[in-house]
């Protein structure tokens, strides 16, 4: 496997893993002794965190669609296409008329 893959699965393993007690007293101490480690695993902790925030908001993206979808009122469409037509042949209101 190549260094960079390594270096990567080593993160991962140790971010996203069960590293036993003695492996995690390892990784700390090789993190106080390689400021570049620390710095990668720092910047990868920043990504999985920024990963599950993206998630979530897709989530809730999704979850507002189907909330809209089972309880909007009905006829929207119906509404929003007669304004619209009023709004193209621009009839004055009937304020505007009197």
């Amino acid at each position: 496997m190549r260094p960079e893959l390594e270096h990567l699965q080593r993160l991962e393993h140790h971010l996203l893993g069960h590293p036993t007690p003695t492996e995690t007293i390892q990784w700390q101490v090789q993190l106080q002794q390689d400021p570049v480690l620390a710095a990668d695993a720092e910047l990868q902790q920043h990504l999985y965190h920024g990963i599950l925030l993206a998630g979530r908001q897709q989530l809730r993206q999704e979850l507002e669609e189907i909330h809209t979808q089972l309880y909007r009122p009905r006829r929207t469409w119906l509404r929003h296409a007669v304004a619209r037509l009023h709004q193209a042949l621009r009839w004055p209101t009937r304020s505007a008329r009197r």
